[in-house]
């Protein structure tokens, strides 16, 4: 059986303040901003190119419990350059360290930031990606 990772639900203290900073300053696509029950809305945001959002949720209980704002850390984007996305978030008025190269390879310089709440985010310099996105080579794994 295949697993998708697609949605993860992000806890936050204001879902209004949180949708601005994830769609103005980090650049997501906002997919869904409605009532998709009777009290319980939901904002679906999701990062260019990536096939997993984050789901700002007000209103809903889970039967796990819902997570405290601010608790949520190691979540990580990729991007096929990392001074070029410290710019970008930057200029858009985001707190981001500089890049930090942890190793010489490919794959070993981060980048690291948090939302208002304090959930914490890296950003990982993949240039592999340029060459080769992940939807297809994806696309050629499910092909056989």
């Amino acid at each position: 059986m295949d697993m998708t990772l697609e949605v993860i639900l992000l806890p936050v203290s204001d879902i209004d303040r949180a949708k601005e900073f994830y769609s103005d300053k980090v650049g997501f696509h906002v997919d869904i901003d409605g009532e998709v029950m009777e009290g319980v809305r939901i904002v679906q945001l999701t990062p260019p190119g990536s096939g997993c959002s984050i789901a700002l949720v007000d209103g809903l209980q889970v039967p796990t419990g819902v997570p405290q704002p601010g608790t949520y850390h190691g979540m990580q984007l990729c991007v096929t350059d990392a001074q070029t996305a410290y710019e970008e978030l930057t200029a858009r008025g985001v707190e981001v360290s500089e890049p930090r190269r942890l190793a010489p390879r490919d794959g070993g310089t981060f980048l690291y930031f948090t939302d208002p709440d304090g959930n914490g985010w890296s950003i990982q310099e993949y240039r592999r990606r340029e060459t080769e996105p992940l939807h297809e080579l994806l696309a050629k794994q499910a092909a056989g």
